[in-house]
């Protein structure tokens, strides 16, 4: 949907269907540039990562790229680089890519990360080199806290409790 700004606020226009499949399509993501939109399909059969053009034609077509090849989940941009990164089981991949004319050319998917180790969530940390990971508490692989913190609320009525007024 356009987002229109009223003064010093912004205001949801009207929204507009992007695409429409006989598929399960979510998770979409518009690299940095805006030109493409990454997304994961069960157009295959299995969740895949796949990339269109943004915005489409005005034919509602378009080109499509299947990005993934062994299953492909979450797929994100980072911000620097001429990549795609998407989640396939328990490993990150990485797929180059270069653009010609209206046709985007993937190169063949890479290990990123290879164990994501039960994540329940990540995004991609803005340089684009590290993920942070959200781990289960229950797993081997949850990190133990090291430090604790307090929240005083109240403070100066806490204070005046502690200290005699005139002192």
């Amino acid at each position: 949907m356009p987002v229109e700004e009223s003064g010093d606020q912004l205001r949801a226009g009207e929204p507009e269907q992007f695409l429409k499949t006989q598929f399960t399509d979510f998770d979409p993501v518009f690299s940095p540039d805006g030109q493409w939109l990454a997304y994961q399909s069960n157009e295959s059969g299995k969740y895949e990562a796949y990339v269109r053009a943004s915005p489409l034609p005005a034919s509602g077509q378009g080109g499509k790229w299947q990005i993934s090849n062994s299953g492909g989940e979450s797929p994100m941009w980072p911000r620097k680089d001429r990549e795609l990164l998407y989640r396939s089981g328990d490993r990150m991949m990485a797929v180059k890519y270069t653009v010609k004319g209206d046709s985007f050319v993937a190169e063949k998917p890479r290990v990123w990360l290879s164990k994501l180790g039960g994540m329940t969530d990540f995004d991609l940390v803005p340089d684009g080199k590290r993920l942070v990971i959200v781990l289960p508490a229950n797993t081997q692989e949850a990190p133990k806290p090291e430090h604790e913190v307090t929240f005083l609320f109240n403070f100066f009525d806490y204070l005046r409790r502690r200290v005699p007024v005139g002192r």
